[in-house]
C-alpha cells in the first residue's frame, strides 16, 4: 500500500509548493480565475492532440494554447478594461471549445473527464521527476529574473511562467485540481493571517492532497476529485470560521 501512494503523495507535494506561490500573488492582483482561464486553454491544447492529432504534439499544443492566453490576460492587464471578466470570457471561451473539439470523439467524455481531474494515483515515476524539474527552473527564474522586471514584462513574465506551470500541472493533476492546489492554499494562509503565510499556505495544501489521496486509495474513489473536494470544502469551512462578520450599513 505504502508504494502505490508515495509516487502521487512526492507529486503533490511538488505541486503544492509550486502553485501556493502563484496561488498568492494571483489573490494579490485580484485575479482569481486566472490559473483557471490558463488551465482550460491547456486543457483545450489537449484535447487538440486528442481530438485532431491522435495524442501528437501533446506537450507543444497544451503549452501553445497555454501560452496564448498568458499572453492576452498580460496584455489584457495593461488596459483599462474589466480583467475578471476578460479572464471569465477566456474561461468559458476554453470550455466551450474543449466540448466542440471532443465532440466527434468516441471516448470524448472520458477524455474530458480526465482533463479535469486526473487519477494521480498511478503517476508514473518518471513523469514525477520530469515535472519536478521544470517546476525547478521556473522557481529558478521567479528568484532570479523576475524580480528585476517591471511594466508589460514582467506582467508577461509572470503569466507565462504560470502558463509553463500551469501545462505540466494540467497533464498530470487535471484543471480543476490545478485550481484548487493554487487558491485553496493560499486563501486559507490569507484567512488564518500567521506570519509566514507561504509555508501555512504549504502545511494545509499538503494535508488535505495527502489525506485525500489516502482516502481516495481506501474507498476506492477518483483521485482528483477527492483532492478537489476535500481542498474545497476544508477551505471553504476554515474561511467562513475565521472571516468577520461585514457590517451592512
Amino acid at each position: 500500500m505504502i508504494d502505490i501512494l508515495l509516487v502521487p503523495i512526492a507529486l503533490v507535494i511538488i505541486l503544492v509548493m509550486m502553485h501556493a506561490w502563484f496561488g498568492e500573488r494571483i489573490l494579490q492582483k485580484g485575479i482569481i480565475f486566472t490559473d483557471l482561464a490558463i488551465a482550460q486553454f491547456a486543457a483545450l491544447g489537449s484535447a487538440v492532440s486528442l481530438g485532431y492529432f491522435h495524442s501528437e504534439y501533446f506537450y507543444l499544443l497544451t503549452l501553445s494554447f497555454a501560452l496564448m492566453s498568458a499572453f492576452l490576460i498580460a496584455l489584457a492587464s495593461q488596459r483599462n478594461i474589466k480583467l475578471e471578466a476578460f479572464i471569465g470570457l477566456l474561461y468559458v471561451l476554453g470550455a466551450s471549445g474543449i466540448m466542440m473539439v471532443l465532440s466527434h470523439s468516441a471516448e470524448g467524455m472520458e477524455h474530458f473527464k480526465s482533463l479535469l481531474a486526473s487519477d494521480i494515483l498511478f503517476t508514473p515515476m518518471d513523469e514525477v521527476i520530469k515535472s519536478g524539474l521544470i517546476y525547478a527552473a521556473i522557481a529558478f527564474i521567479l528568484w532570479k529574473i523576475y524580480p528585476r522586471t517591471q511594466g508589460f514584462v514582467k506582467e508577461l513574465l509572470f503569466f507565462s511562467l504560470l502558463a509553463l506551470t500551469v501545462t505540466s500541472s494540467v497533464q498530470l493533476a487535471g484543471v480543476l485540481v490545478v485550481f484548487v492546489l493554487l487558491i485553496a492554499p493560499a486563501l486559507v494562509a490569507l484567512s488564518l493571517d500567521f506570519t509566514n503565510k507561504i509555508l501555512t499556505s504549504y502545511l494545509f495544501g499538503w494535508f488535505f492532497s495527502i489525506a485525500a489521496i489516502i482516502a481516495s486509495f481506501y474507498f476506492d474513489l477518483p483521485t482528483g476529485y477527492t483532492i478537489v473536494f476535500f481542498g474545497a470544502s476544508l477551505s471553504a469551512t476554515i474561511v467562513l470560521l475565521t472571516s468577520n462578520k461585514e457590517q451592512i450599513v
